[in-house]
């Protein structure tokens, strides 16, 4: 039997974090003791930030990196032309409603829209989520039990998390019947928004799994990494999950190397691997957020001559209908 550590918080202590999430631009201003002109009127893709991201963000500071990637400013109405809604072209590699297909082997379910925190870069802020949970899953699993050739699941959204635990391990345990799928991931900012997610019944659950779910994380700075981030992450990692994280390169957050070096050392000490530092998605309301791929390449060939091999996260773009996530060339780096 693996150990879980005992966790200081209760069963449902996220859903109250949750619900007290703040979703008002100008409110989230007061609670920083920051002013500026510049933030967005509530629209479609509101403002959403629980109480224990804002924690971490600093008092008085408008450029604060975690506050940047939340808050809804003005320049998101600045869009080039290349810069889309469905940037990945997502609808068009979508077999059924809430299932993915983009590369041989695996397959993407996307449970849920909601997440718990709504970060300003996402790249799926305009899309189209299914509404009936258990008629998708049913579905979807149907489709991956015909298909031999799908050996990973990949769960995703919105945040999967956003499930109870007892549908979380309803769509695991229909899952694990389908013999050829070998792996299965979970997707989430759920560890990094609100940590109190990752509960006592969460993680016993997870460890009794005879296949344990690869969990894939989302930190792009390491202020992000506080105590409370530390359990949840302990905990998971003694339940049996593989932890990796994936980064977002973001212009006035992350783009400086030694903010990308103390990330990756950060997560190493928490028990998760550096996976990939993700060039920016072209969606719509996203281009004050883009670096330039030679800024990038740059960065990334500092991170590796500054840390070793197992902890420079793979620097990728994601391009619509490629076979895979498109690495920049050896040679750039």
């Amino acid at each position: 039997m693996i150990r879980t550590s005992p966790l200081p918080w209760q069963s449902d202590d996220w859903r109250k974090i949750l619900k007290s999430a703040i979703r008002d631009g100008a409110e989230l201003l007061r609670r920083l003791d920051i002013e500026r002109g510049d933030i967005l009127a509530p629209g479609e893709f509101s403002v959403l930030v629980p109480r224990t991201l804002l924690q971490r963000m600093e008092h008085g500071n408008p450029e604060d990196p975690l506050l940047r990637q939340v808050l809804g400013i003005t320049d998101e109405l600045v869009n080039p032309p290349e810069f889309v809604v469905d940037p990945l072209s997502e609808r068009t590699q979508s077999p059924l409603p809430g299932l993915l297909h983009k590369y041989h082997g695996r397959v993407l379910l996307t449970l849920t829209g909601a997440c718990p925190v709504h970060c300003r870069y996402c790249f799926r802020r305009h899309f189209s989520y299914p509404t009936h949970l258990h008629e998708v899953q049913r579905q979807a699993l149907a489709y991956v039990a015909r298909d031999e050739s799908i050996s990973e699941v990949i769960l995703s959204g919105g945040d999967p998390l956003m499930l109870s635990d007892a549908q979380l391990a309803a769509v695991l345990e229909g899952i694990a019947r389908i013999d050829h799928v070998r792996r299965v991931r979970i997707h989430t900012r759920f560890p990094i928004a609100i940590p109190q997610r990752v509960t006592k019944e969460l993680t016993e659950m997870l460890a009794r799994r005879e296949q344990k779910p690869v969990v894939v994380i989302h930190a792009n700075h390491p202020n992000e990494l506080d105590g409370d981030v530390a359990l949840a992450l302990d905990a998971l990692h003694q339940a049996g999950c593989q932890l990796l994280n994936q980064s977002v390169l973001l212009a006035g957050v992350n783009e400086e190397p030694d903010v990308l070096v103390e990330l990756s050392e950060r997560l190493f000490d928490l028990h998760v691997l550096p996976y990939y530092l993700h060039l920016l998605d072209r969606v719509h309301g996203a281009a004050h957020f883009d670096v330039p791929e030679s800024r990038a390449a740059q960065i990334h060939a500092e991170l590796k001559r500054r840390l070793p091999g197992y902890l420079v996260p793979r620097l990728v773009r994601e391009c619509p209908g490629g076979d895979a996530k498109t690495e920049l060339p050896a040679s750039r780096v």
